[in-house]
């Protein structure tokens, strides 16, 4: 059986990170990176009062669900990983590591995953996590009807031989599976919920994460406490984690340079070397799982024409977008994969892009020869996204296609695209985990949970071949699958890739130990603040 065990664990997390510096335990107000001593500890006689640490990331929208299983948008997906761990995760460099299981086997065969379980893990409630538990959460995944991120291996059976193993088997191969239960859907949770029903769980939810919810307004702020029963010795580093919704992203900015917060989840490509030269501000950053990306609704009469998508992706040049909108912190996209994850063809594909002689051809070859209006469907208070929709809706006007900008608000955005409700819109698309088959799967198949990412989106060439793709080792065989794939992607154009950013947070220069994590996430447990 082939092996994999990850003993140096806490070593391997902190590799590359800044030092730790010493933690602050100075007395103050309980604002952004402060600390301020509690209720009793204030009341306490003599010097040795301890003092609680608070960390306040800014991010633009709130925390809506904590359901691991039916989310998928980042604002709840980079609160529920907070909260619940899966078997396995990845490093900042996709690398894949054991995280709740000491160690893992996979079959010559390829048929049956062994995990063994790390000893002394518990809740957060302080009651013992067993693979049954994790048996559980994973039977639930797989029956979960409106799971974003589903299950899609052909699971024969999921098992606990004893207390400290799960043994899943397969009923055939699928290479993205250990990649995939690295995704934060597949977190622990208590076997049957620990007794309540599924809805109240996850209203004040219980996991093995390094925090535990707090105070919770859907609208607003989300406030987590440390995980005392934490399975990593002596982490968190700091007593209280708070997510702060800032929409506007210059206030954002004033408000990490003031020290109000300590951190910006997405700060704009505009400020980085504004912020990452500051007196008392700095950037850390990871390789990229993400693209910025048109996508069109392919069953709008306009956009079921690949006439109409080519030509308006020939109109577009990506290099001057990506120019435009990120000062220095992105790369032009060719290809829907990122070019930080395996098999991407970056390098090497063939885009439609940037000639006006064949955006006016591919126009009269179209349904639509004399021009048509369209509406572009965007969130409003992102600038970079405002700018490539004022240069896309340029390079249409010189084609004969008038296209207007319908902006609105994140929530009304999420909601509308999701229902089909638009013609183009503009978002980004990244993977979760570290498998080509994280893109590919999500943005091209019709029968997903996305139907090709809200595109609709249908090729049984490409539905084919990602399928074999799934079964087939990695290799050179796979490499050649998902080449063909993203060549056709590119020629059929479903969606524009426009760019691949950094992935950046912005931080106070006096905090130390944020793992940034390439699929825009980050972990925040061995954060220190001095």
């Amino acid at each position: 059986m082939r092996t994999k065990k990850n003993k140096g664990l806490r070593s391997a997390l902190a590799a590359g990170l800044a030092a730790v510096l010493a933690l602050s335990l100075a007395a103050c107000s309980q604002t952004g990176g402060t600390t301020a001593s509690s209720d009793t500890d204030a009341n306490a006689s003599g010097s040795n009062a301890s003092a609680q640490t608070t960390f306040t990331y800014a991010r633009a929208a709130s925390v809506t669900s904590l359901n691991l299983w039916t989310e998928i948008t980042a604002n709840n997906a980079f609160a529920i990983d907070k909260v619940f761990e899966p078997l396995v995760s990845f490093d900042k460099d996709g690398k894949i590591i054991d995280w709740l299981a000491e160690s893992h086997m996979i079959s010559d065969d390829g048929l049956t995953y062994t995990f063994t379980l790390r000893d002394g893990l518990k809740f957060s409630d302080g009651s013992d996590v067993t693979a049954a538990d994790a048996v559980f959460s994973i039977k639930q995944h797989q029956a979960e009807k409106d799971a974003a991120l589903p299950l899609t291996a052909d699971i024969a059976s999921v098992d606990a031989p004893d207390d400290h193993t799960v043994e899943i088997k397969l009923n055939s191969p699928y290479t993205p599976l250990l990649a995939e239960l690295a995704n934060f859907s597949n977190g622990i949770v208590p076997k049957d919920f620990g007794g309540k029903s599924e809805d109240d769980f996850f209203k004040n939810p219980v996991g093995t994460g390094p925090f535990v919810v707090s105070d919770w307004d859907k609208s607003g702020d989300l406030t987590f406490t440390k995980n005392k029963h934490y399975w990593q010795e002596g982490k968190p580093g700091i007593d209280k984690l708070v997510y702060k919704v800032v929409e506007d992203g210059t206030q954002a900015v004033n408000q990490l340079k003031t020290g109000e917060v300590d951190g910006i989840e997405s700060p704009a490509l505009e400020n980085l070397d504004e912020l990452e030269n500051g007196a008392d501000t700095k950037v850390e950053t990871a390789g990229s799982w993400v693209t910025h990306t048109f996508f069109f609704n392919t069953k709008d009469e306009h956009f079921a024409d690949v006439h109409v998508r080519r030509a308006l992706a020939y109109a577009l040049s990506r290099e001057d977008v990506t120019k435009a909108v990120s000062f220095g912190h992105a790369t032009a996209a060719k290809t829907v994969l990122p070019k930080a994850i395996e098999y991407s063809t970056q390098d090497s594909i063939k885009p439609v892009d940037n000639d006006l002689d064949k955006a006016k051809a591919e126009l009269a070859e179209s349904k639509f020869p004399q021009g048509f209006s369209a509406k572009i469907l965007l969130a409003s208070g992102n600038n970079a996204y405002s700018q490539a929709v004022q240069l896309l809706q340029s390079a249409a006007a010189k084609i004969g296609v008038k296209l207007d900008i319908d902006s609105v608000d994140i929530a009304t955005f999420r909601s509308r695209f999701k229902a089909f409700d638009y013609q183009i819109m503009i978002n980004s698309a990244q993977a979760d985990y570290p498998d080509a088959d994280s893109i590919i799967d999500f943005q091209a198949d019709p029968d997903g949970f996305s139907k090709s990412y809200w595109t609709s989106y249908s090729n049984d060439e490409v539905t084919k071949e990602l399928k074999q793709a799934q079964v087939t080792p990695d290799g050179s065989e796979r490499a050649d699958l998902y080449k063909k794939i993203q060549q056709t992607l590119a020629d059929e154009v479903p969606y524009i890739p426009l760019y691949s950013p950094d992935i950046v947070k912005a931080v106070r220069k006096n905090v130390s130990g944020l793992e940034v994590l390439p699929n825009d996430s980050v972990r925040f447990q061995d954060v220190k603040i001095g």
